[in-house]
């Protein structure tokens, strides 16, 4: 057993305006809780995980991505191995995207979901081989995705539960591509996005599968690791990255670099009761697989009737910060929808975030209202790629 299934207390506390578990509270650990104890890094209770919310300041380490690399410890992250002859198949049944359209060492990011059309999970599909592939479910959703595998598994199908033993770096932005190829080659730069390479070995390090893939709207790779080499992989990575002003990042990063892409998070903006088609993810649904997926017929008849809701991006015009749950109204003062995911943009200056509304009569560019504490601020509907925007 690793020391993924032991569990920590960490003392009451407010940081940041979060809350850190108290006395009764058990969090699971990452490979680098030992690194957070040596350095004092303060953690939260994320999804039952303690995890850095920063480093040094939230700002800082956003621009650190944006301008130059930062590293993240992503290792709470999910890995389910699916093997067999019929695996390709098998697994095509269960997602919304076609692995049969992807070569071996090529990832495609994917939705998993239920007879209703609801998402049960978004995650990345990586294709080992013809007869072998890895998912990456949200840490939160691990346990019910490994639950709905087995619900469904087939003869022949043999699926391993491999998140204890794995640890996930990511390292993000314009320069992670140098500090990448210092610790594992230059073959690193070869990597195109969504493809990985498999079996890579560096000093103290081996079996490392290293992926073009990254949650922060920059160029960037997401390393899978043994759970006992992780701390070793991120101080190889810290100590290349010193020229290039590498910067350690917290989950506080993590979130406002991914709103700015456009990124979904899954609690907040996806759910079982959000179907892909009001997520606008429609282009991680394929139709004409070779046999329906679980939630294609639903889905089928939603694209026929249309969809109630829509999540669009928004920017606030007046005072204030959009957090989730805030209500939306139209022009009408008709309450319409709620804020999903809100944030001060550090890039932008301004606050944005992602909204859930009633679609009907509403357009990109609209003025809907946002109650922030007491007041109705105006808001601008827009995309939800805030850095092309």
């Amino acid at each position: 057993m690793t020391e993924c299934g032991r569990k920590i207390i960490l003392s009451e506390e407010m940081y940041g305006g979060i809350a850190l578990a108290n006395e009764e509270t058990e969090l699971q650990r990452t490979p680098l809780y030992p690194y957070y104890q040596e350095n004092n890094v303060k953690l939260i209770d994320f999804g039952s995980w303690a995890l850095p919310v920063q480093f040094t300041k939230l700002k800082e380490e956003h621009q650190a991505v944006r301008e130059h690399a930062g590293i993240f410890d992503v290792s709470h992250m999910g890995e389910i191995r699916v093997s067999g002859d019929k695996a390709e198949d098998w697994l095509n049944r269960l997602i919304t995207n076609d692995v049969t359209k992807i070569d071996t060492d090529q990832a495609v990011y994917t939705l998993v979901t239920n007879e209703t059309g609801g998402i049960l999970d978004d995650i990345i599909t990586f294709k080992l081989s013809e007869t072998d592939y890895l998912l990456t479910p949200n840490a939160s959703n691990t346990d019910k995705i490994w639950k709905w595998l087995n619900k469904h598994k087939e003869a022949g199908i043999e699926l391993t539960d491999q998140s204890k033993d794995t640890g996930l770096i990511a390292i993000q932005g314009p320069k992670a591509k140098d500090i990448v190829a210092e610790v594992f080659g230059k073959e690193a730069l070869d990597i195109e996005n969504y493809h990985f390479r498999q079996h890579i070995s560096a000093e103290g390090l081996n079996d490392v599968l290293l992926s073009r893939t990254g949650y922060t709207g920059e160029d960037g790779y997401e390393c899978y690791v043994k759970w006992d080499q992780t701390e070793t992989l991120w101080k190889a990575f810290l100590h290349a990255g010193e020229p290039y002003q590498l910067q350690e990042c917290g989950l506080g990063a993590r979130d406002t670099l991914r709103l700015e892409a456009g990124m979904p998070l899954y609690g907040q903006d996806l759910s079982e009761r959000v179907t892909p088609l009001e997520a606008g993810l429609r282009f991680a649904v394929k139709w004409d697989k070779a046999e329906p997926f679980i939630g294609q017929e639903a889905l089928e008849t939603q694209k026929e009737t249309g969809t109630t809701y829509l999540l669009r991006g928004f920017e606030v015009k007046g005072r204030g910060i959009a957090r989730e749950g805030y209500p939306v109204y139209n022009e009408n003062d008709e309450e319409i929808g709620e804020v999903t995911s809100g944030t001060q943009s550090p890039t932008l200056g301004k606050s944005i975030g992602f909204m859930r509304i009633k679609k009907a009569g509403i357009k990109l560019g609209d003025t809907v209202k946002i109650q922030i504490r007491k007041n109705k601020v105006d808001a601008a509907i827009t995309k939800k790629n805030f850095l092309k925007n």
